[in-house]
């Protein structure tokens, strides 16, 4: 069986690889040396996949259904296991293999490999129409917003430290085009990282998308990045879904606001910092669209954060 990288990850890593990485070259060997530890029956590579690891349908022994997921160490897998052994499949999929003391897989020493329960990953919350995909998409977050675990030997980034390394990318790369929108992102972070209101596990990369159908729960997260912080930045990924939408629309920037409100109040979470950290996410993400070569992405992000 040939696991080979899809195009979509091969581009995305590309973009983001530190030279002399191999990754996406010893990811085939390391895939077949995982899936025979296991005993794993594969049946596919999921195409087009993650943006981030290698996601590969596969069978366990006993014919149940299960996904394997390979991830290189720069998309931080040990911090996903850990989160993913958190949350114990309430709201998220769930993980198939223990977690030993140390943080990694009961099965083997292998980095950045993951077991992970089937869902139905051609079927995700987006696929619905926007209103109901909104509320769903919210329900699903709401969950996954719980204590840090205590006494783990995976120390989980917080949203501090993480916009904090996004913020000095941003403010190094942009243009004078651009200026007066970072300027406004990287004030609002600096008021926003001061005093947060609470101190939770988020997915860290949530939107519809990493919602999928499953068979136990209706809807469960997939991909988390996690990081612990206030619930105001988890949810400000989702107030920019289907951007693509947002801005064909002529109303784009009344629906954008209405979003803020709706979403701010269903989750009992402060309208102004859920408006202030999806101006900074948006700006971060569309300062890096740039940097990497992706001159329409960062159109559409950048007009989109002119709105809020």
């Amino acid at each position: 069986m040939a696991f080979a990288p899809p195009p979509r990850l091969v581009r995305a890593l590309g973009e983001t690889a530190p030279d002399g990485d191999d990754w996406l070259a010893r990811v085939p060997a390391a895939a077949q040396q995982a899936v025979d530890l296991r005993v794993l029956t594969v049946e596919r590579v999921q195409v087009p996949g993650g943006r981030s690891s290698l996601v590969v349908l596969v069978r366990r022994a006993d014919g149940t259904p299960a996904v394997l997921k390979l991830a290189p160490r720069r998309a931080r897998p040990e911090s996903e296991r850990a989160a993913l052994a958190h949350w114990g499949g309430v709201g998220a999929v769930q993980l198939l293999e223990p977690v030993t003391d140390s943080g990694g897989s009961g099965d083997s020493a292998e980095e950045g490999v993951l077991l992970l329960e089937r869902l139905h990953p051609d079927v995700s919350v987006r696929s619905l129409p926007e209103a109901k995909a909104l509320l769903e998409a919210a329900g699903t977050l709401r969950r996954l917003w719980v204590e840090p675990p205590v006494g783990s030997d995976v120390v989980f980034e917080t949203v501090a430290s993480r916009t904090g390394r996004q913020a000095e990318a941003m403010a190094a790369s942009a243009g004078a085009e651009v200026a007066p929108l970072v300027a406004a992102a990287l004030a609002a972070r600096e008021e926003l990282v001061v005093a947060p209101p609470e101190v939770r596990l988020l997915h860290g990369t949530f939107r519809q998308s990493k919602v999928l159908a499953g068979e136990r729960m209706p809807w469960l997260a997939v991909g988390p990045d996690p990081v612990v912080g206030e619930c105001a930045f988890d949810l400000a990924r989702l107030v920019r879904d289907r951007v693509e939408d947002l801005i064909a629309s002529s109303s784009g920037a009344a629906i954008t606001r209405r979003r803020v409100k709706r979403l701010a109040e269903s989750l009992d979470v402060d309208q102004e910092r859920l408006r202030g950290w999806t101006l900074f996410r948006a700006v971060e993400s569309g300062v890096r669209a740039l940097r990497v070569g992706r001159p329409k992405d960062a159109e559409l992000l950048l007009e989109f954060a002119g709105w809020l």
